[in-house]
């Protein structure tokens, strides 16, 4: 989060007050309130070849990595006309705009938080090579796509190829088959511990969290001692979207379930992900003989608060649903 020392107006040092239901930094000589705003960027699908181009990245974060074109949009220039320029720049195409392809936000950064706007386009001339900071530049056929290190990233692309496929059944004269469910609910595994890291810095309370502190997650997540966690993935193409963490207390007499940590991707959410994954921790609580779970509300949004107590916890500080 950036922050001031002196007020950008009139000198003076900055303190701070309550402002809109936040602690901000304020001038109490003139005024002025420093709010802190997410920063707007464009992410680019070029479709060219039959799939999508990639950039390998030759800078922090993710270098040696490969992600979807994307830069932030200058102060004199349109959305559309940063998608342009970004596509030219990183991958040496003239591109047109074919569609708006989604918004979305990662107000977990990095580096900093930051509202991306996708767009589809297509090449309209230039010639396919890496620049800028993309050391190359390559097309990915569909079942080629690695697994991008940007959450919003993966969503994009998750959204193309189901849009494809559903273009692609449309078009086809046999019958369709039945739809399976958009998702599936199973126990993390360990290759999972990158994904579920990113989806933590969704949680309000975890936005600041400390390299050591990240570390002492992982750590804790490979021990998985005393606590079992779900995740909520995609089948086509797969892509964890939320995750849930189930601990259990145990005393002489009672076990209890503590649930602190659960997640959704934005784009994913309000289709009842949420409540798939509160339904595999109920079950396992269930199994296991306890009396009853909670949730820890302080670490919880109003939305999410709003979520459970309509599933049925009471209003409480620490939330609790009675099972037995």
């Amino acid at each position: 989060m950036t922050s001031l020392i002196y007020c950008p107006i009139c000198g003076h040092t900055l303190g701070q007050r309550k402002e809109g239901g936040r602690l901000r930094q304020a001038c109490s000589n003139c005024g002025y309130i420093h709010y802190v705003n997410p920063v707007p960027a464009v992410g680019l699908l070029i479709e060219m070849d039959g799939g999508l181009v990639l950039i390998c990245r030759g800078q922090a974060p993710h270098k040696g990595e490969w992600t979807l074109p994307s830069g932030f949009i200058e102060a004199d220039e349109s959305a559309e006309e940063a998608a342009v320029r970004e596509a030219e720049e990183e991958t040496g195409l003239k591109t047109e705009i074919i569609e708006l392809a989604g918004v979305n936000s990662f107000p977990e950064g990095p580096p900093t938080s930051g509202i991306i706007i996708f767009f589809r386009l297509r090449p309209v001339g230039g010639e396919l090579r890496g620049g800028d900071d993309a050391t190359e530049a390559q097309v990915f056929q569909p079942h080629e796509l690695p697994a991008l290190p940007f959450r919003t990233h993966r969503e994009a692309v998750a959204q193309w190829l189901d849009q494809r496929q559903r273009q692609t059944g449309e078009m086809q004269s046999a019958p369709r088959k039945p739809r399976r469910k958009p998702f599936l609910i199973r126990p993390a595994e360990a290759s999972d511990a990158g994904e579920i890291m990113g989806l933590l810095a969704l949680i309000p309370a975890n936005r600041e969290l400390t390299p050591e502190a990240r570390q002492e997650i992982l750590w804790r997540f490979r021990e998985a001692n005393g606590f079992e966690i779900f995740v909520a993935e995609t089948q086509q193409p797969p892509l964890i979207i939320g995750f849930i963490t189930l601990s259990v207390v145990r005393t002489l007499t009672e076990g209890r379930g503590i649930i602190s940590d659960m997640a959704v991707l934005p784009t994913y959410q309000r289709r009842g992900v949420g409540a798939a994954l509160l339904e595999a921790a109920l079950q396992r609580a269930d199994r296991l003989n306890l009396r009853s779970l909670l949730v820890n509300t302080a670490r919880a949004n109003e939305r999410a608060r709003a979520f459970y107590a309509a599933v049925g916890f009471s209003d409480e500080p620490m939330m609790r649903l009675k099972l037995r």
